[in-house]
């Protein structure tokens, strides 16, 4: 995408402002935002609208041929005719065109070379401050930036516009900043405030035309609104629409007062004519007293109107007792800077302070009987009465549902309701009873969203939830990602640098990435001429079509006065200007060389001239004669050494005596910790020793208090006033905890802010066993100690082997580092053995007895079998006797189960 103000510069394009002719000289020149190249070059001029009128005629002639001839023209010859009046209409247009070059290379102020055009400028710019100079009678030290402004109207490539980088001429419709008076093309600068407000609403809004957005200025970036929009041509003061091409008038001026609103404010208005640039200061003269309204009123600018008059200003100040000693000022006077004995608030202490804050609160409580009789106030050095008990009247418990009436010697207690105060999450409440203190922190357990609403995840209600997804939307500058880890939409701008190229082409945008075109280049170029003596300061980039100035040169005529060499002026007519250069010719009185300007040919006005007795007499003596004046007193500076002796100024020599420098003095007084605040005055020497910062009998007295800084550490102020050298030992007693902060101690501030780190471990050691407790669970039996007690554990602890028949005591740290062991001996193996053999025989004997008492069992089931038999039954039956295994089956399987058992009881414990 091109830039703007690329669009606007080739001047091809759409032309918005108007094109009214105004005549130039021999030329037309159209006036608006009419583009198409100024220089001269041959296609300025329109076809067939020649500034000079040759080809307006021929082409007028062409057009009126009679009707008869064309009709019996062949066509050939038509095309013969018709190639004739071309040739004739482009041979005048190129002479048009050089003649333009030529005559008008510029219709602003390019004709540097003409001696009539510099006398013209200097005409309009004395017309346009003439107002202004006659209210202060000549002195137009305040106009040089207006000066600079009106000046840069009339220099050729001075005015350029920073948006198309082209010389801004003076039949051309401009627009000026009301902030920094910079001048625009103005359709540059009405499709400057169109692209603004276009960029700014598709990066901010999408519904764009119905907000008021604002759009900056290219230089200052002073924002104006969408209102403001320049849409009309004005002069500089803004009271004349499309003013005027005078050739007598400032460009772009009215030629009327400027009468715009002085800024600050003052009630007046400015006095030049409409000008570029800011106004001048006020210089209306007004009427008006110091800042203290001692002295008397006297006349003064208007832009200087508050003054002072360097005498005490002695108004109350705030403490009451003393007034202002410093120089009348302005605004309220400063704190008191005296010291004085005032008690606190309470009325128990009393202290030296400083008169400026007379209101102060010791460190004491209260400690006074509230009317409960039970308690006393808490509060710290306060005023008025203490107030009634806090505990007193009806109480609430700590969830605020119940409130108890009980004596203010009684702790309200807890109602056991639940408590069923809202956490800090805002949504929960708390769930446990009445209780004293906050309630925990929430952590019950909710689905939460992360911050761009991606993800959810169930996690405490207290904890805060962020993903890991990278933001993929385009920033402002539409040309890099965001990449901000869960980004909630508000992207913050780019970040990094633009770095495109100028529409200078020598720099690049330092701006940070944006969209749209870059601003315009704020640097400048210095054009010069071959010598470099002369130069031209031109926007970047317009170097390339500036033409370079005209180098003139110097006059060569003899001087008029008594220099040997005349001051270099280029060649003029007439005769040579007055002599500006040093007199210097030797003062009689003393010897100094005069600096003033030479005067040996000064105007005066003639005295003791005859008077005429009516106005048929003429005079017969010019009114002012060209005389030479005397020098003036001297002005060389001399070294003088005010009476403080603070600093050497230079004093002009018919001057020169002994002056104060109205600083404060600055002397070291006796205390040798303060300096005398007096203004700078005369001191005596003592004894003829007294140096140059050593305070005499005319300096103040020092009354403050001692305000030397205490050791490192040490917290209380010096008992004595101040003093000279060094300040005595703190002896106050300091009460410190022991190293296992159960003891207190009482220890002197001095030895502990001079003790090194084993002195302050002595001095804070109680001299007590430690009662920290080792890892291992015994005591540390160091003595009172720093840091961590050291594991060296010596204590008897008791060890077994594994079947716990062998004992031995052992140290417990040697124990813990796993150093020493007890293994089982053969007594143990032994005693293991007969342990197992007794067990198998307890097995055997549990099953022996388990296998009488089933087959007891047996034997009773088939005796009652037998009785139920019916006694019918056949004696001669033959019964059909059982093998071994059929009788005895259930008595082998039981038997041969516990075998199993005992077998693999057995090999189990052998493994063991």
């Amino acid at each position: 995408m091109e830039a703007s103000w690329r669009q606007v510069a080739g001047g091809r394009g759409r032309a918005r402002g108007r094109a009214t002719a105004a005549p130039s000289g021999n030329g037309i020149h159209l006036r608006g935002a009419g583009g198409g190249r100024e220089k001269g070059s041959v296609g300025a001029v329109p076809f067939g609208a020649s500034p000079g009128g040759v080809a307006t005629s021929a082409a007028a002639g062409s057009r009126h041929s009679p009707a008869g001839s064309q009709a019996l023209q062949t066509p050939a010859a038509s095309e013969l005719i018709s190639q004739k009046k071309f040739e004739e209409i482009k041979k005048a247009n190129q002479a048009a065109a050089r003649k333009l070059v030529e005559e008008h290379f510029s219709s602003s102020s390019e004709e540097e070379g003409d001696e009539d055009f510099e006398g013209k400028q200097g005409k309009i710019v004395a017309n346009t401050f003439i107002t202004y100079t006659t209210q202060t009678d000549g002195d137009t030290h305040e106009l040089e930036r207006t000066k600079q402004y009106v000046n840069e109207a009339f220099q050729a490539g001075a005015m350029t516009c920073l948006i198309c980088i082209a010389s801004v001429k003076r039949n051309q419709a401009v627009w000026s900043c009301s902030g920094c008076f910079c001048i625009f093309h103005m359709p540059c600068i009405q499709k400057w405030a169109k692209d603004s407000e276009f960029l700014v609403s598709s990066v901010t809004d999408d519904d764009f035309g119905k907000r008021d957005y604002p759009w900056p200025c290219p230089k200052c970036r002073f924002e104006y609104k969408r209102s403001e929009t320049p849409s009309r041509y004005y002069c500089y003061c803004g009271k004349v629409e499309d003013p005027p091409l005078d050739p007598w008038l400032v460009p772009h001026s009215c030629g009327q007062v400027c009468e715009r609103e002085f800024k600050p404010s003052c009630g007046h208005k400015c006095l030049l004519l409409c000008h570029p640039g800011p106004c001048p200061p006020c210089p209306k003269m007004v009427t008006t007293t110091c800042y203290c309204k001692k002295a008397k009123p006297i006349p003064r600018r208007c832009s200087a109107k508050e003054w002072s008059c360097q005498l005490p200003c002695g108004r109350k100040l705030l403490c009451g007792q003393h007034k202002c000693e410093n120089p009348c000022h302005a605004g309220s006077c400063q704190p008191c800077p005296r010291v004085s004995r005032q008690k606190c608030v309470c009325g128990k202490k009393v202290a030296e302070r400083s008169c400026a804050s007379p209101l102060w609160h010791c460190d004491q409580v209260c400690g006074k009987t509230l009317p409960c009789g039970n308690h006393t106030c808490e509060q710290v050095c306060h005023v008025g009465a203490c107030g009634e008990c806090p505990r007193s009247g009806k109480r609430f418990c700590p969830c605020q549902k119940s409130r108890f009436s009980l004596p203010c010697t009684e702790d309200v207690p807890t109602c056991g309701d639940s408590c069923d105060k809202v956490l800090e999450c805002g949504i929960h409440r708390c769930s446990q009873r009445c209780h004293r203190g906050p309630c925990e922190t929430c952590r019950q357990e909710v689905e939460k969203h992360c911050r761009c609403g991606k993800h959810t995840k169930r996690m405490p209600c207290h904890k805060p939830y962020l993903c890991e997804t990278k933001c993929v939307k385009m920033r402002d500058c539409q040309k890099h990602q965001c990449r901000r880890k869960c980004c909630p939409g508000n992207c913050p701008p780019c970040d990094q640098n633009c770095g495109r190229t100028l529409g200078c082409r020598n720099h690049k945008c330092p701006s940070v990435c944006h969209r749209g075109s870059c601003y315009p280049c704020p640097e400048t170029v210095d054009v010069k001429c071959n010598c470099g003596n002369t130069k031209v300061t031109v926007p970047c980039g317009r170097e390339r079509t500036t033409r370079p100035p005209k180098c003139r040169e110097q006059c060569s005529r003899p001087p008029t006065c008594h220099h040997t060499s005349q001051e270099k002026h280029r060649c003029h007519f007439g005769s040579c200007p007055p002599c500006h250069q040093p007199c210097q010719k030797v003062l009689e009185k003393c010897g100094h060389l005069c600096p003033a300007p030479c005067h040996d040919q000064a105007l005066i006005k003639q005295t003791g001239r005859h008077q005429p007795t009516g106005p048929w007499e003429q005079p017969s003596e010019p009114a002012f004669i060209q005389t030479a004046l005397p020098c003036p007193p001297c002005q060389v500076p001399i070294p003088m050494e005010c009476l403080g002796k603070h600093e050497v100024s230079p004093l002009p020599c018919h001057a020169v005596g002994p002056y104060s420098c109205k600083r404060v003095c600055g002397r070291i007084l006796d205390c040798q910790n303060h300096t005398c605040m007096k203004e700078c005055h005369k001191v005596t020497k003592i004894d003829g020793c007294t140096g140059k910062n050593k305070a005499g009998p005319e300096c103040l007295h020092c009354e403050e208090g001692c305000s030397k800084s205490r050791p490192l550490g040490c917290l209380h102020p010096c008992i004595l006033p101040c003093h000279p050298g060094e300040c005595p030992p703190c002896v106050q007693m300091l009460r410190i905890k022991c190293h296992c902060k159960i003891t207190s101690l009482y220890v002197e501030c001095r030895k502990i802010t001079t003790a090194d780190v084993n002195e302050k471990n002595l001095l804070s050691c109680c001299k007590n066993q430690c009662p920290k407790e080792l890892p291992c669970g015994h005591r540390c039996k160091e003595m009172c100690h720093p840091g961590e007690c050291p594991f060296n554990c010596n204590q008897k602890v008791k060890l077994r082997c594994p079947c716990k028949r062998i004992k031995k005591e052992l140290q417990c740290n040697k124990v813990r580092e796993n150093q020493v062991s007890i293994e089982c001996d053969t007594m143990c193996k032994e005693m293991k053995r007969k342990a197992s053999e007794i067990k198998e025989a307890e097995a055997k004997a549990a099953f022996e007895e388990e296998k009488r008492r089933q087959q007891a069992e047996l034997e009773a089931f088939e005796n009652r079998l037998k009785g139920r038999r019916k006694k019918n039954r056949k004696r001669d039956e033959v019964a059909v006797e059982l093998s071994l295994w059929q009788k005895h089956k259930y008595y082998l399987l039981s038997v041969c189960g516990a075998v199993v058992v005992v077998f693999a009881w057995y090999i189990t414990h052998d493994v063991n």
